[in-house]
């Protein structure tokens, strides 16, 4: 069969390229824009599964060298870690602390539903794993980062169940979302108003103030350059220390992730580096796209054709129990209102599949009610997307390392 192999260079920029047509693609489609699939995904998909049938008709095989996919993923969640402040805590008060705890209860529960239901199925217990925690609420960030780690213990084609499997969440979130919410709502009669709370008004008007405020000039962008670069060292120093003396396996990122969520609470106090969260979080995007890209690239499809209904058969068992959990008990917890509403719609998109899934569930509630939830579009961003990572990843690297 004849090979066509790419470079570091070359695959970085058809990443790129790929990149920009999922963008493209994705603003011409209601269909691909209602379910919030990422842009990396559309494109980068479509490219594996052009390889996987030129290369199962035995036409063309194609090799990527994605030696740079690493770097950029460990430089995302730098990000992800600068932008993790404990002070949000305080501020957000008891609905964001009660939403925040149930989001921290899953990412435990998944791991456990992903072992127990392979055991059964005949998985081995990390592809569980993947099928779990990794995939559905951690996303296809998580996918990409966790997979290769579960591969190199030995779990042949990790990468691509946790990449399938968040396929299959993020679909099945923004499918079953707004349905449930509206469910919820007219089931129980609920009057279709939203409530208030001070303190994440508060919050909400200096997160959009700061956003407002942050302007990426030169100098911005050198001082956050140079922040995570030396985050990223020291995070790849802690994680080669601890692997040395503990034994304890981490994924690449989870080092410099820990020290950017110390670096930035101390910056709260201090001041020191004042690096506006707007700033970090367009670096961040930049390095997920092209990450997230180079990891859709790189799916096996052929990998999945002894896995498919097994696979199967533990994501269906992950969806049941996670729509138990926010029926009749999140919903409950949350106070039996409108507002808990949109969050559970909130709740299963980023369960399921990511925080701009979890957004767009709530804006359709929100829009077939015509009521605004502010409450709910402050928590769930604020969870989703930043301090949900403070115990599901820590909880992800324990259940690698416990059934490896």
């Amino acid at each position: 069969m004849p090979t066509l192999h790419l470079d570091a260079l070359s695959t970085t920029a058809l990443a790129l390229l790929l990149l920009a047509l999922g963008s493209q693609l994705k603003k011409r489609s209601r269909w691909l824009t209602r379910l919030c699939v990422p842009s990396p995904v559309i494109a980068g998909f479509g490219f594996a599964f052009l390889v996987w049938l030129l290369r199962d008709r035995g036409w063309l095989d194609i090799g990527l060298d994605t030696s740079l996919q690493t770097p950029l993923m460990v430089a995302f969640f730098t990000t992800v870690g600068l932008g993790g402040s404990l002070g949000l805590l305080r501020k957000g008060g008891k609905t964001l602390l009660v939403y925040l705890s149930a989001c921290w209860a899953l990412a435990i529960l998944q791991n456990l539903i992903g072992v127990g239901s392979a055991g059964l199925l005949g998985l081995d217990p990390l592809l569980g794993i993947m099928a779990g925690a990794v995939s559905l609420e951690g996303g296809f960030g998580a996918a990409a980062a966790f997979g290769p780690v579960a591969e190199g213990l030995g779990a042949q084609g990790a990468t691509t169940v946790a990449l399938a499997s968040a396929t299959f969440g993020m679909v099945a979130g923004g499918l079953l979302g707004s349905p449930v919410a509206r469910w919820l709502i007219e089931r129980n009669r609920l009057p279709v108003q939203a409530g208030s709370d001070n303190r994440l008004e508060a919050l909400g008007q200096q997160e959009r103030r700061q956003h407002a405020a942050a302007t990426l000039d030169g100098n911005l962008l050198l001082r956050l350059l140079t922040c995570v670069l030396l985050v990223m060292v020291l995070g790849f120093w802690l994680g080669d220390a601890l692997e040395e003396r503990l034994g304890l396996v981490l994924p690449s990122y989870v080092g410099a992730m820990f020290i950017a969520i110390v670096l930035r609470n101390l910056d709260d106090r201090l001041g020191w580096l004042r690096i506006p969260d707007h700033a970090v979080g367009t670096l961040g995007d930049v390095c997920l796209g092209i990450f997230l890209t180079m990891a859709m690239m790189s799916l096996k499809f052929w990998e999945l054709e002894n896995l498919g209904l097994p696979l199967l058969g533990v994501l269906f068992i992950q969806v049941a129990v996670l729509l138990l959990l926010t029926i009749f008990v999140l919903f409950r917890l949350l106070g039996r209102n409108y507002d808990a509403a949109v969050l559970c719609a909130g709740f299963l998109g980023h369960g399921l599949g990511a925080t701009p899934n979890a957004v767009a569930n709530m804006g359709a509630v929100c829009e077939h009610y015509r009521v605004f939830s502010h409450k709910a579009f402050i928590i769930v961003p604020l969870c989703g997307a930043v301090l949900i990572d403070l115990v599901a990843i820590p909880a992800i690297t324990w259940f690698i390392n416990a059934f490896s």
